[in-house]
């Protein structure tokens, strides 16, 4: 988002708004405010596409995808200015969620088919007369409604995977990075000019709210908890699906033969990284007591080179959306407030812009800065006297995002205890990174998955058929069934399933 929200403006064909820079409130480019009947249109355009572009069959549509994430690949220094324009976030990081974006957009086309083609079931003993064959149909139109944050990787998440299994979709990114949006739908509508397959929406809320109830198949969501609930509601007035990937408060756990180093960086990385602002970022740490005292002298020691600016040498930008610094504020406060002590930053870091980095130790576990998603460059470190206690504090959570594990000989064990949609063992987030992967989470994280297999059949249907192959010489569907058929059933069901 923006350092000042975007403000609507009076416009000679309709509301515009402006993006701005969240570094220097500098606008950075001017969008329509989609009206309800414009977003009712696109959908409208969206349908009359659907069958189209359903009909290019899987190679159609992989080589189309092939084709755009070139285009995006050649280009990526302009992409990765655009982000950088209307995010404040580095170069660098811009490329590294693009360059993710691009695995996801390769990985949806070359797998479509593999995953949503017809495949042959068994149609077991008492229907051994029938072919079962089951294939995945595309839903139609999907609406996507994306976040700020990351503004190529997570809407691209759920777009790729929608077009690859054969939808048309109606994107709305967030009003803070409408000028990363376009650049995506135009760079697509460069390699489909046919139809508009991918359309743009812009605006706040009330287009968003539009392209909910305004006839989509589906609608994937990445935002908050909150706003989340509100797109379910409005969703079930129609019964359109919806996947949710709302927020995290994901923890990462230390055990006492892990590699102290590694698990230092990918704290300090996973927690100040983005200015804090992921929704898989750390916000917890829990180290067996062991080795805690040297674990949080290792991350102390790194996290004071780490330094938030707008300038080239700085780690990370600014806070995008305003109203995020007082959040940010209030939990550190709190978390002072009631014992905690903060070993890096403290309330001061938080700035009119920047939030430096923040380490916290000795937080009660009942406080804001604990149990509340903070979304900014803020870590709390807690001693645990083990690992069964360092699980069940990271699952006393409303969210269940993602996890880290460090552990050199528990990490499987201690991942499949924890309750989130994903777990990294010794290593940073890096299930984001791998394409065959789902993505998505439990509780107030919300539910359904994007990328990988999981991914490609949330936008499609499964399409049961059953062909009969001959005449099965005992007909169960007639009512000219007899008696003595009856219990010819009920004798072969006893040998089939009655042992004990």
């Amino acid at each position: 988002m923006t350092a000042v929200q975007p403000k609507p403006t009076a416009h000679s064909v309709g509301e515009t708004f402006d993006s701005l820079s969240p570094a220097t409130d500098e606008v950075v480019g001017t969008y329509p405010v989609h009206s309800k009947e414009d977003v009712r249109a696109a959908i409208a355009r969206a349908k009359d596409a659907a069958e189209w572009w359903a009909g290019l069959g899987y190679d159609g549509r992989a080589e189309r995808l092939r084709r755009w994430k070139g285009v995006i690949t050649r280009r990526l220094p302009q992409l990765c200015q655009v982000v950088r324009d209307e995010t404040g976030k580095p170069i660098a990081d811009a490329q590294l969620e693009s360059v993710l974006a691009i695995e996801h957009i390769a990985w949806a086309g070359k797998h479509a088919r593999k995953i949503l083609g017809k495949q042959r079931r068994a149609a077991g003993l008492m229907m051994s007369n029938q072919a079962a064959t089951v294939e995945y149909q595309p839903l139609g139109v999907v609406g996507v409604i994306g976040p700020w944050n990351y503004p190529v990787f997570t809407p691209l998440g759920s777009i790729a995977y929608a077009l690859a299994a054969g939808n048309t979709v109606v994107f709305k990114p967030s009003e803070y990075t409408p000028g990363v949006g376009k650049w995506l739908v135009d760079a697509f509508n460069e390699v489909v000019p046919e139809w508009p397959v991918l359309q743009l929406i812009t605006g706040f809320g009330e287009t968003g709210a539009a392209l909910v109830t305004g006839g989509v198949d589906k609608i994937a969501f990445t935002g908050s908890t909150g706003t989340g609930k509100k797109i379910m509601a409005a969703a079930a007035e129609t019964l359109t699906p919806v996947i949710i990937e709302a927020g995290g408060k994901d923890a990462v756990l230390v055990d006492a033969d892990a590699d102290l180093e590694a698990a230092a960086d990918a704290t300090v990385w996973g927690a100040f990284s983005n200015s804090g602002q992921t929704c898989i970022g750390v916000e917890r740490v829990y180290v067996h007591e062991r080795v805690h005292d040297e674990f949080v002298a290792k991350v102390v020691e790194k996290s004071k080179d780490v330094r938030a600016g707008s300038d080239a040498a700085a780690q990370y930008g600014p806070v995008t959306m305003p109203s995020q610094l007082s959040v940010i504020k209030r939990h550190i406060a709190d978390a002072i407030e009631r014992g905690g002590k903060a070993l890096v930053g403290g309330v001061d870091a938080v700035g009119d812009r920047y939030v430096q980095p923040t380490v916290l130790v000795d937080v009660p576990e009942d406080s804001v800065a604990v149990q509340e998603e903070t979304f900014g460059p803020t870590v709390t470190i807690a001693k645990v006297r083990d690992m069964d206690e360092a699980v069940e504090k990271a699952n006393d959570t409303k969210y269940g995002l993602g996890s880290t594990v460090f552990s050199k000989s528990r990490g499987l064990e201690l991942a499949g205890r924890l309750r989130t949609g994903m777990t990294s063992i010794n290593a940073p987030l890096s299930f984001a990174g791998i394409a065959s992967l789902p993505f998505g989470g439990v509780g107030d994280s919300g539910f359904g998955r994007i990328h990988g297999p999981e991914g490609l059949r949330e936008f499609a249907r499964p399409k049961a058929v059953a062909r009969q192959r001959f005449t099965a010489p005992i007909v169960l569907t007639s009512f000219s069934r007899k008696e003595k058929t009856d219990a010819l059933v009920a004798k072969l069901i006893t040998v089939l399933h009655g042992k004990r």
